[in-house]
Parts: C-alpha cells; sequence; structure tokens
C-alpha cells in the first residue's frame, strides 16, 4: 500500500491535470461558439446551392457538365480531414478507421489515393496512401489555423483540376459534421462527380438560362464546389472542439472522483498512522510506569 508521501504527490499530480483539463474545456467552449455560429450560418447556404447544382445537372449532359460525368470508380481519392490536435476523444480515430474500412470493403477493387488534411490523420496514414495532387500546400493541417474560404478554395481547385484531368474517377470527403456539442457524425460525402437528385420531382423542368448556360456551369458550379469543401472544413473545426470540450469535461469530472478516493485513502492513512503513534505513546507510557 502506498505511503502518505506517495498519495499526496499523487494528489498533488491529479489536482495539475484537472487544472489543464478545466482550462482546455473552457478554451473550446469559447472556440466552439464561434466555429458553431460559423457552420450554422454556412449550412442553409451550401445545402440549396448543392440542390440547385444537382438539378441543373440532372438536365445536362455529361459533354456540357464535366463534372459529372459517371465512370467506373477505378481511381478513387479521398479527402480526409482531421484536426491538428488530439485530447478530443475518437474524433480522429473515427476518420481513419472510416478510411481504412472505405479501403478494405467498399474500394477494395479501386486504386485509391488519400489526400490528409490535418496532422492527426497525416501521423495515422504514415504514408501509406499518397493524394497524387499538384499545386496544394506541403503542410496540409495549417489551413486551420486561419480557416477562411480563399484557403479551402486551393484544394477545391487542385481537387477539380485533377478530376478534370482523369487522375481521379471520384473523390470522397470524409470528416466529422458537427451535430452539438456532444454528437460528432462521421460523413462519407461524394464530392466528384457531382450526384444527379433522380427523385427530384422538379428534374425535368425546361430551364432558362441567363446568361448562357456555359457560362453558368463554368461558374456556378466550380464555386458551388469550393463552398461545399469549404463547408466540410468548417463542419470538422466545429466538431473538433465539441469533441475536445466533451473529452475535457469527463476528464475534469474523472479527476475529481480521483481527488476525492485519494484524499479519502490519504485520510485513512493519515489517521491510521495517528493511532499507531498514540498506541505507542501509550504503551511506551505503561512499560515505565510498569
Amino acid at each position: 500500500m502506498a505511503n502518505l508521501k506517495e498519495i499526496r504527490i499523487r494528489i498533488t499530480s491529479v489536482n495539475s491535470t484537472k487544472q489543464i483539463t478545466s482550462a482546455m474545456k473552457m478554451v473550446s467552449a469559447s472556440k466552439l461558439k464561434r466555429a458553431q455560429r460559423a457552420v450554422e450560418q454556412m449550412r442553409p447556404y451550401s445545402e440549396k446551392l448543392s440542390k440547385i447544382i444537382q438539378n441543373v445537372s440532372s438536365n445536362t449532359g455529361e459533354s456540357e457538365n464535366v463534372y459529372s460525368k459517371e465512370s467506373e470508380n477505378k481511381k478513387v481519392l479521398i479527402v480526409a480531414i482531421s484536426s491538428n490536435r488530439g485530447l478530443c476523444g475518437a474524433f480522429n480515430a473515427n476518420v481513419l478507421k472510416r478510411v481504412k474500412l472505405m479501403n478494405i470493403d467498399k474500394y477494395r477493387n479501386s486504386e485509391i489515393s488519400v489526400y490528409a488534411i490535418g496532422k492527426k490523420i497525416q501521423d495515422g496514414l504514415k504514408g501509406k496512401y499518397k493524394g497524387n495532387l499538384e499545386a496544394l500546400p506541403e503542410e496540409a493541417f495549417q489551413i486551420f489555423d486561419d480557416l477562411v474560404i480563399e484557403k479551402a478554395s486551393v484544394y477545391a481547385e487542385a481537387i477539380m483540376k485533377a478530376y478534370r484531368d482523369e487522375t481521379f474517377d471520384k473523390v470522397i470527403l470524409v470528416y466529422n459534421s458537427f451535430k452539438n456539442a456532444g454528437v460528432q457524425i462521421i460523413k462519407e460525402e461524394q464530392y466528384l462527380p457531382i450526384e444527379v437528385d433522380e427523385e427530384n420531382d422538379n428534374s425535368n423542368i425546361d430551364y432558362l438560362f441567363e446568361p448562357s448556360e456555359e457560362e453558368i456551369l463554368s461558374d456556378l458550379i466550380p464555386s458551388s464546389l469550393k463552398i461545399q469543401l469549404y463547408k466540410a472544413f468548417l463542419d470538422s473545426f466545429a466538431a473538433e472542439h465539441g469533441a475536445r470540450m466533451t473529452a475535457m469535461h469527463k476528464a475534469t469530472d474523472n479527476a475529481e472522483d480521483m481527488l476525492k478516493n485519494l484524499k479519502l485513502t490519504y485520510n485513512k492513512l493519515r489517521q491510521a498512522s495517528i493511532t499507531n503513534e498514540i498506541l505507542e505513546i501509550v504503551g511506551g507510557a505503561e512499560a515505565l510506569v510498569g
């Protein structure tokens, strides 16, 4: 059994850890508010724009819209988005597991490339897959230091160029979608080719294009794809802080429970030590009297 000194050291250590986890929880809660506001403002616009693009694509041929052409999915690019830091529960592990599962199961007969955005997913894959993308920053995880649409556009343009050049037949986004502070949903979202909404009742509407259809397709679709990727970054960023806040909250609660148990054990040992000392004093006094 540990002695009093060891328990005191343990109490000091756990108390220090509790202060750190509590501070990290408050920092993540502060950052979560801003990230949540950003993604909630972006979602309606992104979803509506994607719906419009799907409707327009359903009325155009593959020759008119290069981003909606179907292929055999022989060459698949997975864009995996994680965080740069840990201490956020299973946030990063879920992305890594999904990527590996896709490789083993869904696309086992395809040539898979993975472009990892986020330090943790890069470390997890350890260079097993290569993205084969040009014109991208060497340090892909730096985007989260200043998350703006201009930086996201760099990645989107490189992915679109690779798709147009037929380097890849299909592009999939894998990331954590933000639901609330305690829930993150792992998503596997088709980025390219653009999925046609076959169940839409308006798919047979004859659209009137102003300006020309070619101008709209050449401008609106790339803009939509940039916004879709930017929304995925915002989703992942907000989900990361939600996951970290929840993890640090649980860690703080666990530290408090551990401190209670340690203090109880310490008091018991201290009381036993005091009792033994009293008994020794009484025993010594009786020996002197006798």
